[in-house]
């Protein structure tokens, strides 16, 4: 399964509820699962369903490779904290990046808790406290379903944008993105 790339309408437009728990929703997550277990580098933590051009309310994660995949359809976050991130948390250079934006990374400030309402693979609704890492990936995938990118949250709170190129030796560097 391929993971969808900018500029793709569908990464950029509100995705649709989940009514039917069927046949094709399994189908769906299945095909989930493997675009994300696929990737490489940058390994993937998260994929929402318009990631792989399929646009409902749907994502999934795994924040490490040892961690079961969790599966998330028609998020909806009920309370977010007050107190935001700076970046990514738990991680050393806290930039955020996305599969769908490939080589593209920069600091957002996210919620550092919320409260996420969501159903299961079965349409049963659930309610769930989330924090630190796992609180940013909810976020970022949800923000996926209704058509929002990261790089639009590090535009709106002013941040800067850093793209993955080579130094003269062949290493990787981050060099920031003029707009």
């Amino acid at each position: 399964m391929k993971i969808i790339s900018v500029p793709d309408p569908v990464l950029t437009s509100p995705s649709q509820t989940i009514t039917s728990f069927d046949k094709r929703l399994t189908t769906l997550l299945s095909d989930m699962k493997h675009a994300l277990l696929g990737t490489k580098n940058p390994k993937g933590v998260g994929l929402a369903a318009p990631q792989i051009g399929a646009p409902y309310r749907v994502f999934i994660t795994r924040p490490t490779e040892k961690s079961p995949i969790r599966v998330f359809i028609n998020p909806e976050i009920i309370k977010k904290s007050g107190t935001l991130t700076e970046g990514v948390p738990e991680r050393e250079n806290k930039l955020e990046g996305c599969l769908s934006i490939p080589k593209i990374w920069g600091k957002v400030k996210r919620a550092t808790s919320l409260t996420l309402r969501y159903d299961n693979e079965q349409g049963t609704s659930h309610e769930e406290a989330f924090d630190g890492f796992m609180a940013t990936i909810i976020q970022h995938e949800t923000d996926h379903t209704n058509g929002t990118l990261f790089t639009h949250r590090v535009l709106e709170q002013k941040g800067k944008l850093y793209e993955t190129t080579k130094d003269t030796e062949g290493k990787e560097v981050l060099e920031e993105i003029h707009i």
